[in-house]
């Protein structure tokens, strides 16, 4: 995947512009910044803490690969009000975001109790629902799309990237590792066909939804940060959320605790399809989600910063998880 295009973030030019639009967009809400902001930085993303007089507010850059974030958010505030932030402005052609506190996080809060998952996973769901009849504004809106009937050639086009997956190096893919996808590619072509066929609707896919990216308020479950997110089918989500409760509590593959919360989350779906259905095809999309969470990450390391170097192990560490067992 080539590199693309990302403003140089240190710029005082760049700066200078985007605390203008900052504060503009904050003077339409009758609020204006009350000091420094506060920065952090990653090859993907820009994020300002920045102080106003009404608590502060968080402005997001994101570069190239990610930068349909910022239309994603718009989109998700309209098709799904109740469950994201409403921005106070963004900009999509810029990738410019800019965004209201949330509160604490479920990190913040949960304390051990995954009773919690359980409540905010069927949210979540919800959120898909809503947002399933209208893909294709998500797609206009450069979501990229991981519907399963594409992954095979996505999957084909990654292990043609010997850059992006090390090949050969340290923290790399292995050519043995290597040839042995290639040769997997006709039975993942049929597991992404079998996934289809179940007929779940693809759907926003969050693709990194662990317990820091969920804002908890009495009024319920905000989701935010978006930049890893794809239309796919809705059920991969469980990946990266069942290995962080995972990882989190130190609970194996295929403890019991898992399976009730995947239980929870496909609850939603029950209305239309069999229990065990469901299960398989989680278990399914799961595996198919390994494939994405590095295309993910490619999208989100396409970019010139010498910082790109100290994650650019996750595209291939990813991919090697397709033979891993399935967390439920």
């Amino acid at each position: 995947m080539p590199t693309v295009t990302t403003p140089d973030w240190s710029d005082p030019r760049w700066r200078d512009a985007a605390l203008a639009w900052v504060g503009d967009a904050l003077g339409r809400h009758g609020r204006r910044v009350t000091g420094p902001v506060e920065p952090r930085v990653r090859p993907w993303s820009l994020v300002w803490r920045v102080p106003t007089d009404a608590g502060p507010a968080w402005f997001k850059a994101n570069n190239a690969g990610t930068r349909f974030e910022a239309a994603l958010l718009a989109e998700l505030a309209r098709l799904a009000p109740e469950a994201v932030l409403d921005p106070l402005a963004v900009d999509p052609a810029r990738g410019w975001s800019l965004l209201p506190d949330g509160g604490p996080s479920l990190r913040d809060v949960l304390a051990g109790d995954l009773t919690l998952w359980e409540r905010v996973l069927p949210a979540y769901a919800a959120v898909q629902i809503a947002v399933a009849p209208r893909v294709d504004r998500l797609l206009a809106a450069g979501v990229p799309d991981h519907r399963p009937e594409l992954m095979p050639a996505l999957l084909d086009g990654l292990l043609d990237d010997s850059d992006a997956l090390l090949l050969g190096r340290p923290d790399g893919l292995t050519p043995e590792l290597h040839a042995r996808l290639r040769a997997h590619r006709p039975e993942f072509a049929a597991t992404c066909r079998r996934l289809a066929e179940f007929g779940v609707p693809a759907s926003v896919q969050h693709d990194d939804l662990h317990d820091g990216n969920v804002f908890v308020a009495d009024a319920g479950y905000r989701f935010f940060d978006w930049g890893d997110a794809s239309v796919a089918h809705p059920f991969a989500t469980l990946l990266v959320t069942l290995n962080s409760v995972a990882h989190g509590a130190g609970l194996a593959p295929g403890d019991p605790v898992l399976g009730r919360l995947r239980d929870a989350y496909l609850e939603a779906w029950t209305g239309r399809y069999d229990r065990a259905a469901l299960r398989e095809a989680a278990g399914l999309a799961m595996t198919v989600a390994t494939v994405s969470r590095a295309l993910s990450w490619r999208r989100a390391l396409a970019t010139p910063d010498p910082a790109r170097s100290e994650y650019a192990a996750a595209v291939p560490g990813w991919l090697g998880e397709l033979f891993a067992p399935s967390p439920a």
